[in-house]
């Protein structure tokens, strides 16, 4: 159940992934597999470090404030059904706007990278229950499920434009709700 959680969650993560690097490979349809590699290992960095970095604060505050640990579901549904939801709207709301790169420097692919990344940062509180091995293991897994995604944005892009992003936006938003109501679930119940 373990790695299915995080195979899940690592797929609602990386739908904003997935959009901007189809629109990546619409910008540029000759881009070579060195450079998918390279845009898909930024973005799954970014989706590996979020995660952490979130799971760290969670720590760091929850060794001072042990009733923080009691708000920690209530934080993570909010936060989880916040992105989801506006994810959700972007994609219903603006179906055929798609994000169009200025270039693919490496300024442009770290910002690209943030942005996809930040609703990441609220995993460290789904995840806040887990030890450090746990915690690596499941940002591991998510970074591993957002690369292939990445790449299979990047190919579909190349290939068929933009097209699908709205529909990505909105698998991501509805991905990201469930998994806010269930950690909210299991950590009352």
């Amino acid at each position: 159940m373990f790695i299915l959680n995080n195979i899940l969650l690592g797929v609602g993560l990386a739908m904003d992934a997935f959009s901007v690097s189809m629109a990546n490979g619409l910008h540029d349809p000759k881009m070579k597999k060195s450079q998918m590699g390279k845009i898909a290992g930024v973005f799954a960095g970014f989706q590996f470090g979020m995660p952490i970095i979130g799971w760290i604060c969670v720590h760091t505050i929850a060794q001072y404030f042990k009733a923080f640990e009691r708000a920690i579901p209530w934080i993570a549904l909010l936060l989880l059904a916040l992105i989801g939801g506006n994810m959700l709207m972007e994609g219903i709301n603006h179906p055929d706007e798609t994000t169009e790169p200025t270039g693919l420097d490496i300024g442009t692919l770290l910002i690209q990278g943030v942005a996809t990344s930040i609703d990441a940062l609220s995993v460290g509180f789904t995840i806040a229950g887990y030890g450090w091995a746990m915690a690596l293991a499941a940002c591991i897994i998510i970074a591993a499920v957002t690369f292939i995604i990445c790449i299979a944005g990047l190919a579909i892009g190349k290939t068929f434009g933009t097209r699908l992003s709205h529909r990505a936006q909105i698998l991501g938003g509805i991905i990201l709700i469930i998994i806010g109501i269930k950690i909210f679930i299991s950590g009352y119940f």
